[in-house]
């Protein structure tokens, strides 16, 4: 089957659709100029993972975090969304999908015009941190200004808890509300479409599994294979943003 013929079964796919879910990876991203966190040029080649009990038990540890944070994460910081987020939110607009489950952090969703309830980001977010004592909320712009003038991050003005960003660390739990909400979608939806990620990471990628071994028919959109094309309905091995925006229905012209 060639790409075009791809694209009609997927677009059929979506017509025929009641209720689907979207679920993203780090290559949803790259062509926002996001390298893949894994890939050659990816952010874990240059920024330490850090573990979450590192961070909690030492300062200096924090500091790096922070101190890599602002040193790498420009890319994550200025990116914007391109064809692929902008399909997905029009899937949202429009139907048929209900919720965007996403392994990414970088806010781009939301950004592309999917409403905030509809995303459901299980490894959290980066463009705020938040006070791990009175669960305080700080934009990132004020935290780096505070690193810049200062060269450090300190402790939550509030409370003196640590200041982490919103994200998910390694060693850290993973948010139970998400998880749960993620688990709902995944069991109401007759359609699970996967757009660039490898699925090696758990919890997050056992949701695809769930949902084929729910009934659901399940698209994998990814240029690299990925364990559980076996059980796909469809793979599309190409680019994100050419194959969704190809496979949405035609707009339709506004009357006045």
């Amino acid at each position: 089957m060639d790409h075009r013929q791809q694209i009609d079964q997927l677009r059929a796919l979506l017509e025929a659709s009641h209720r689907a879910v979207v679920f993203t990876g780090a290559g949803i991203s790259t062509d926002s100029g996001i390298p893949d966190f894994r890939g050659p040029q990816g952010l874990w080649k240059r920024m330490k993972p850090i573990d979450f009990g590192d961070f909690i038990a030492s300062d200096e540890v924090r500091q790096q975090s922070w101190r890599q944070w602002f040193e790498h994460g420009g890319a994550l910081r200025e990116a914007r969304p391109n064809s692929g987020h902008l399909a997905v939110a029009r899937l949202v607009r429009e139907g048929p999908v209900s919720a965007v489950i996403t392994q990414n952090v970088d806010n781009l969703h939301q950004d592309s015009g999917v409403p905030v309830e509809q995303v459901i980001e299980l490894h959290g977010n980066a463009t705020y941190a938040r006070c791990l004592g009175c669960g305080r909320s700080f934009q990132m712009p004020e935290i780096e200004r505070e690193y810049r003038e200062t060269g450090r991050v300190g402790d939550c003005r509030d409370c003196g808890g640590i200041v982490k960003s919103a994200t998910i660390s390694f060693g850290q739990a993973m948010p139970e509300e998400p998880m749960r909400r993620a688990g709902e979608e995944t069991l109401a939806c007759d359609l699970f479409i996967v757009l660039g990620s490898s699925l090696t990471v758990y919890p997050a990628a056992g949701f695809p599994l769930m949902a084929a071994e729910n009934g659901a028919d399940l698209v994998i959109v990814n240029e690299q294979p990925t364990d559980m094309d076996p059980v796909a309905r469809l793979v599309i091995s190409a680019g994100i943003g050419e194959t969704m925006a190809a496979a949405l229905p035609p707009e339709q012209a506004t009357l006045h």
